[in-house]
């Protein structure tokens, strides 16, 4: 493709070489550069792009786009007589997202691309977005946090929002494929460094804000702010579909030339919800004043379910069709999954790694178990936001009978400094109910041996994934699979 072609609407300036030169690839990575690449330095948070300019060259990059001119000087002494392109950007983090939309011709506009952000629950609401649609009869795709689908073929996923190039480079693969719609997550993160700039979104969806990732954002006000701008640049002929339960729902839209779109569980609504009952099994809802019944359990789901309603209807489905389809849905991996053991005792596997997410979960299996013991397992990240450390120990305290508290990705962080700032939250009554185990799954053998009969017993943190980082090493670990050879070795 033509570099001219490329950079449009970019913010992008040619100041040397061929504005015509043909690019046969777009990196911001010098290890996947080759002949005839375009290469974007990006000033990330830990690398800079700058810092590999010449590298690029040297494998044979004919086209660099940079910011930082003194740099992009430095690194091109001694790279005389080769024939470079150079590209000036105002931003080349943003110059990066619009290059690899135009490079991919900008897939986004050729799907419906619907996007959810959110403390909680976006996981969940994109799966079920998809697995919704795809049994409705239409062909999707899925950007996740847990996996990344074109269609029915999947592969696992790196961050929740991934970077512009591999955004692009599957949007692409689904409108090749024959997609008519895409599910993606947007994370405050994503947002704040510009991974979805130039993507055309027919639909957003905001669940909630509670406290998260203020290892990054520093402040709960740059937190919303970052959520926000999502909804803000949203365009005129989309739709932003809010949760105005939230306190922040409608803060979300003031700025937002969408049309807006709200659901609600407690308040009147455009689309509404009750709870009428719940178990183990699942749930009757009502909504829109029409009863349905779901295998998925929980208040949080409740919401979960009701926005993937509001976004199919909102799009164009049939509410009748919407609800048969939705009472066929699983719950996304990890996301209070039931194994049932020995002495009638239920282990539930959750993601849920927030105060909020922990209470919402902890509530759940109080409302639908409230004569079982609760036994609560969990862990807090290391390198990540400690101020939610001993909020979550708090909410452990009061809503479980019991307590282990272990590890989860401590990282480069000690499990004992991470679980003793845990402790901190718990006054002498709830560390009286505690039991402090590093080992994690020695902490789950734990738990389940001093389960009574009956028990409920909740691993909170872990979810989906199937390993574990302590230091800088990545070790298999998957509950799921440490829960039933226990249960086996008890039989």
């Amino acid at each position: 493709m033509r570099l001219d072609r490329i950079i449009r609407n970019s913010g992008c300036t040619v100041t040397a070489g061929n504005p015509l030169v043909e690019v046969t690839a777009v990196c911001n990575d010098s290890r996947k550069v080759a002949p005839g690449s375009l290469f974007v330095a990006v000033k990330g948070f830990a690398v800079d792009g700058h810092d590999y300019i010449s590298t690029a060259v040297e494998k044979g990059a004919g086209t660099i786009v940079y910011e930082d001119q003194a740099a992009l000087e430095a690194q091109l002494a001694g790279t005389e007589g080769k024939e470079i392109t150079l590209v000036k950007a105002e931003s080349s983090r943003h110059a990066l997202a619009i290059i690899a939309a135009n490079f991919y011709d900008n897939p986004s506009e050729k799907l419906t691309l619907v996007g959810i952000t959110g403390t909680n629950g976006k996981t969940t609401t994109v799966t079920l977005l998809h697995r919704l649609f795809t049994a409705m009869g239409y062909s999707c795709g899925l950007l996740s946090t847990i996996a990344n689908y074109v269609g029915t073929k999947g592969t696992k996923a790196v961050n929740t929002t991934s970077d512009p190039l591999t955004i692009n480079s599957l949007l692409a693969e689904m409108v090749e494929a024959g997609c008519g719609y895409c599910f993606m997550e947007v994370s405050s993160i994503g947002v704040e460094q510009e991974r979805v700039a130039g993507l055309k979104f027919k639909a957003g969806i905001f669940s909630n804000l509670t406290h998260d990732h203020l290892d990054y954002h520093k402040t709960f006000a740059e937190y919303l702010r970052c959520k926000k701008l999502f909804f803000d640049t949203l365009s005129s002929d989309a739709y932003a579909i809010t949760n105005i339960d939230d306190r922040n729902g409608l803060v979300m839209m003031q700025n937002t030339k969408a049309e807006v779109v709200t659901y609600s569980l407690r308040s009147i609504a455009d689309h509404t919800c009750r709870v009428m009952e719940q178990s183990f099994e699942g749930m009757l809802l009502k909504i829109d004043s029409i009863e349905a019944w779901s295998p998925l359990i929980g208040l949080h789901n409740a919401y979960n379910l009701l926005a993937i309603y509001t976004t199919a209807v909102v799009l164009g489905a049939e509410p009748e069709e919407v609800l048969v389809a939705m009472s066929t849905l699983k719950p996304a991996p990890g996301r209070l999954e039931n194994i049932r053991g020995p002495k009638d005792i239920s282990v539930i596997i959750d993601y849920a790694h927030t105060p909020d997410a922990l209470e919402n979960v902890l509530k759940t299996l109080r409302e639908i178990a409230p004569d079982r013991e609760l036994i609560c397992l969990f862990g807090c990240g290391g390198d990540r936001d400690r101020t939610k450390r001993p909020e979550m120990a708090a909410i452990a305290q009061k809503l479980a009978d019991r307590i282990v508290v272990t590890s989860d990705n401590s990282r480069t962080e000690r499990t004992s400094d991470i679980m003793a700032e845990i402790k901190s939250g718990m006054d002498l009554s709830g560390r009286s109910r505690s039991l402090f185990i590093e080992d994690r799954e020695e902490a789950i053998r734990t738990a389940i041996m001093i389960a009574g009969q009956g028990a409920t017993i909740l691993l909170a943190g872990k979810g989906h994934e199937t390993y574990q980082i302590i230091g800088t090493e990545k070790t298999h670990f998957d509950e799921k699979e440490i829960v039933k050879e226990i249960f086996a070795t008890m039989e």
